[in-house]
């Protein structure tokens, strides 16, 4: 009956299973001080011996039988006990008594071996190591044990029957449950117990006692060092706070509502649709691990309606609104007795004082292994999202980011093949662009030095292979590659949007915004300490004429130029300064590289190839990618210590205003080189005889095949470098953390620090660890991604593999988010949300910019307005001399500086070339613009208004085609608000008619009129009513 198990057979290593035994005695406290000693003596055995853990009184009264006789069972069975014990590579899996009914223990633990024997053991040593009948498996031993006490257990007094429990039993009963094993832990509060400060102790204790008058159930677990309060909401308090907070819940089945699903089911699931799903099989969800939610009709919880509602649903109330409701509750708390403030509520207010180390809900070890195995696993890449079991989880908010991001990464397939398409275009034509030809089959063409002084002159054909690739990227597939991403993104928007709306219905929050949403405690403590809103926000209000009601806080209008407007100049100024700053920090990356094209003698040849495509462009762009994450670091946290100054009165202002403030400075930040590239380098560089200089230096010039290749290079290293940048940050950085903490825990590399250990023994303690799940932990990811967005939409024409690139990093980035949110971070308090907030309109002003940008990107950086315009003024549609029409000629005799040619083969050389559109010298107007630049500009000038009115008239057919509700569902939320109506109205009906006494009809009569009325009414209405209203 008691087994003997192998130490493999556990999962935790010795020294913390040892740990976690000694915290079982600990917690199931031994009533006197015999029983006291018999566990010290147990505890002691286990630290001497790693390979044996015994779980049963019986073993602690042979221990304390052996040390001092107190039990009486025969010196050659301890001896048999004790050796068989010490058996390496085995450990004792017995029953563990917990004596706490008081009396002779040592008597308990008599009877509980005799009752052992009674069962089969005739002789103690085989019955104490291994069963009897040979049998034993890894864990059973131990609970077998305790079924037969438990069933042989008449004999024994009433107290002794409550003897039995077993380790695993212990765990599996308080993993995260109260101690009576039956109410679950919903939230957790843990402090430092070793804490001594009165005050401290006096906050906790008005604290408690607050959320215990509010309905919560408290239990404290003072095992470890770390003190936990485990914290319970019965159902009555989730009734009354759900109804404030006006939540939807599901309702039981309406009659009517089969018709109104089956019907719009019968549309959504139309001939296409099946069979995509029948092609794409593959991709599909686990039917048995999450299946498919049956659609229900919601309603605001209300308890009045009590019995409308299916309180039986799984998702009546999931855990993240449980979660939700309490973290309102410890919001909304005061922790001062008699001086009841905005600055003495909320929790978050204790913990920053230190009173509390954190408060945070406990992950689902059953839902947590599940969506790590089908959702949190890269090799699950493929598979669709559970997303209604990730609604359950982590809630709304956070299951609206994955929808979007899973959305956003399937929206990048098209537009990335097609930018695949555009690539290999360029592949295929390679040898048909007449610029790249000419250039690699000139040998006269001699270039003017790129600097001043320490540069010699240049051959044409140096640059064959730069202009080859650039024409891969450059082509005539450049504008058809620009008017689909400009479509792309618009179509995206509008049909993510349309997606969301379903997604929104389907859990029960249509209709929900953030009109009545409470104030931040932060917000009511700030204007609590204003000398001018000091007597805004509290009251007391007099109850007859000698009591007085304790003061209630307000939430007092804020007017804005007297106290709004300073705090928000401020840190918008502090912004704009931040963007100087990164600008400035882009104009000297520019200047070193003015300065590299200078310094011949350190680099060597600049005039190459790899230097001037591969070397400088990379050396520049790994500079600006250092910059802009050092950047991004400091101004991060800035932004929040600024948001904080501001008057934001709600959790979703408060958002917004960080959202804005990090996301303006990151447009700037991450985007300005490459518009520097795009727009400006080579575009005002003068000419020989007359350069324009920045510093002292000259401006950068393009190569003679145009900037595009570079401006791709560079948004390559900055897309490519944040993306590992921010994996780094956010996945390995963490990782690296836990695993050497588990290493120095599991080897014990600090045995100075063992009892300042924590030891994790059950969920709370389990999650202790984890990096906390601060309220705007999703903003890092959803700027991520918007940035990303903003790449590909303003400067992907440069590089049509872009959407590529996103698309791969997507697919994983989806699940290292998942895995980062599971298994590092504790587990978010759940909100409720109807869209992605601000990011959307973010990502539209975005998609309006990139309009601009792509056709100033064609008209001033691409060489297609130069092409039109030569082949319709010189007839030359084969464009057989467009390289030498690019290129003006110089004399050598006119530069303003000569350059030191030593030994240079080109010291005789009369006339260089160089790009431009200029007279030559031996024209009346030397060096001036000629008619034919004037015609190219008016035709970039047009190109950008034509493009421009083309693509906003596609994007707004587009958005007028798309609306943000498909009509089938608006169809489905009008005839389900009519059911609801007439069902309401049914139900008041019948309870008018019981409390009056007057109903004679059964409640199979009332359910059957209520059915055929509600059919008759809804065809009425179907034919009728052509509003649409939304609960």
């Amino acid at each position: 009956m008691y087994s003997a198990v192998r130490t493999h057979d556990y999962d935790y290593p010795e020294s913390e299973m040892d740990e976690r035994e000694s915290l079982y005695f600990d917690t199931i406290s031994l009533a006197d001080s015999e029983a006291a000693a018999a566990a010290a003596a147990h505890r002691k055995s286990l630290s001497q011996s790693r390979n044996t853990i015994y779980h049963s009184a019986v073993d602690l009264a042979g221990d304390e039988g052996r040390s001092s006789s107190s039990l009486r069972l025969g010196s050659g069975a301890a001896a048999e006990h004790a050796a068989l014990a010490w058996q390496p590579g085995y450990r004792q899996s017995t029953a563990l008594e917990h004596l706490n009914g008081g009396g002779d223990h040592t008597d308990a633990a008599l009877a509980a071996q005799i009752l052992a024997l009674q069962n089969g053991r005739g002789h103690l040593p085989t019955g104490i190591g291994v069963s009897g009948s040979g049998g034993g498996g890894g864990g059973g031993g131990d609970d077998e044990v305790s079924r037969r006490l438990l069933r042989n257990s008449s004999n024994i007094s009433i107290k002794d029957k409550k003897l039995p429990i077993t380790y695993s039993q212990w765990k599996s009963r308080t993993y995260r449950r109260f101690d009576d094993g039956k109410r679950s832990v919903d939230f957790v509060l843990a402090y430092n117990g070793e804490d001594q400060v009165e005050e401290h102790r006096r906050k906790r204790e008005i604290f408690e006692a607050n959320l215990q008058r509010e309905g919560l159930q408290l239990e404290h677990n003072k095992v470890q060092r770390v003190h936990f309060i485990k914290i319970h909401a019965p159902a009555e308090v989730l009734y009354r706070y759900a109804e404030i907070l006006k939540i939807k819940v599901p309702l039981k089945p309406i009659p009517g509502q089969e018709q109104v699903f089956a019907e719009s089911e019968h549309q959504f699931k139309s001939v296409v649709s099946r069979m995509c799903r029948s092609l794409f099989s593959s991709v599909q969800l686990n039917t048995a691990l999450f299946p498919e939610r049956e659609p229900r009709i919601h309603l605001e919880f209300s308890r009045n309606y009590l019995e409308l509602y299916d309180t039986e649903h799984p998702n009546f109330f999931d855990a993240s609104t449980r979660y939700s409701i309490i973290n309102f509750i410890l919001q909304r708390q005061h922790f001062v007795e008699g001086e009841e403030s905005a600055d003495n509520l909320g929790i978050e207010k204790l913990v920053q004082d230190s009173v509390y180390t954190c408060s945070y809900t406990l992950h689902d070890k059953d839902d947590r292994d599940r969506l790590l195995k089908e959702w949190a696993n890269i090799t699950k890449w493929k598979n669709l999202q559970p997303l209604d079991q990730i609604k359950d989880y982590f809630g709304a908010k956070v299951a609206l980011y994955f929808a979007w991001l899973g959305f956003y990464t399937q929206m990048l397939i098209p537009i990335s093949l097609f930018g695949v398409i555009c690539f290999l275009y360029g592949f295929i034509t390679w040898s048909s662009d007449p610029i790249s030809r000419d250039i690699c089959d000139d040998n006269g063409t001699i270039m003017c030095p790129q600097c001043d002084r320490s540069c010699d002159y240049w051959r044409l054909n140096e640059t064959c292979t730069s202009s080859r690739f650039n024409y891969l990227i450059d082509n005539n597939m450049t504008v058809v590659f620009a008017l689909a991403m400009a479509v792309w993104a618009v179509a995206y928007l509008e049909f993510w949007k349309r997606y969301s709306a379903g997604l929104v219905h389907r859990w029960g929050l249509t209709g929900f915004t953030h009109h009545v949403e409470h104030p931040r405690p932060q917000y009511l403590a700030k204007i609590s300490r204003s000398k001018r809103l000091a007597n805004r926000t509290t009251t007391t209000t007099m109850q007859g004429n000698h009591e007085a009601k304790p003061k209630v806080t307000l939430d007092p209008d804020v007017p804005f130029w007297s106290i709004k407007f300073l705090p928000n100049f401020t840190s918008y100024s502090i912004m704009i300064l931040f963007i100087c700053i990164s600008v400035i920090a882009i104009a000297g990356i520019i200047i070193y590289r003015m300065a590299q094209r200078a310094s011949h003698s350190i680099l060597g040849s600049e005039n190459s190839m790899t230097f001037k495509v591969m070397i400088l462009p990379m050396t520049a762009g790994v500079i600006d990618l250092i910059v802009i994450s050092l950047l991004d670091l400091v101004y991060s946290n800035l932004a929040v210590r600024l948001t904080n100054y501001e008057y934001c009165r709600t959790q979703t202002e408060y958002d917004e205003s960080l959202t804005i403030k990090n996301y303006v400075f990151q447009f700037v930040n991450y985007y300005s080189s490459l518009f520097y590239i795009a727009f400006l380098k080579g575009k005002f560089v003068g000419y020989p005889a007359k350069y324009n200089r920045v510093l002292g230096f000259r401006q950068e010039e393009c190569n003679p095949g145009g900037c595009l290749m570079e401006l791709c290079m560079q948004l390559v290293i900055i897309m490519a470098g944040k993306q590992v940048v921010n994996a780094i940050v956010e996945m390995f950085i963490p990782y690296l953390m836990r695993t050497l903490k588990e290493l120095s825990y599991r080897h014990g590399w600090y045995k100075s620090h063992k009892d300042n250990r924590l030891v994790p023994y059950n969920q709370f303690t389990e999650d202790y660890n984890l990096l906390p799940a601060e309220s705007n932990s999703l903003y890092v990811e959803y700027l991520e991604m918007v940035v990303q967005f903003g790449f590909i939409t303003l400067f992907s024409l440069a590089f049509p593999l872009a959407p590529l690139l996103a698309l791969i990093n997507n697919v994983v980035e989806v699940r290292l988010d998942a895995i980062k949110m599971l298994r590092f971070l504790r587990r978010p308090v759940g909100m409720r949300a109807h869209d992605i907030g601000v990011w959307h309109n973010i990502m539209t002003v975005v998609t309006r910019i990139a309009v601009a940008s792509s056709a100033m990107i064609i008209a001033f950086s691409s060489n297609l307005i130069p092409k039109i315009v030569y082949a319709a003024s010189m007839g030359d549609p084969e464009l057989n001399n467009y390289l030498n029409f690019t290129l003006a000629v110089f004399n050598t005799k006119d530069f303003q500086v000569e350059p030191l040619l030593g030994g240079s083969q080109y010291v005789n050389e009369t006339v260089c070339r160089y790009t431009e559109f200029r007279n030559p010298p031996w024209h009346p107007q030397p060096y001036k613009r000629p008619m034919i630049y004037w015609k190219i500009l008016t035709g970039r000038l047009a190109f950008i208004v034509i493009y421009q009115n083309i693509i906003t008239m596609l994007q707004g057919i587009l958005r007028w085609a798309v609306p943000d509700v498909s009509g089938r569902l608006l169809k489905r939320i009008k005839r389900e608000n009519f059911l609801l109506r007439e069902h309401i109205i049914e139900y008041e009906r019948q309870q008018v008619h019981i409390q009056a006494g007057t109903t004679t009809t059964t409640p199979s009569q009332l359910k059957a009129e209520e059915s055929a009325g509600l059919r008759q009414r809804q065809r009425e209405s179907d034919d009728n009513n052509t509003n649409t209203s939304f609960v």
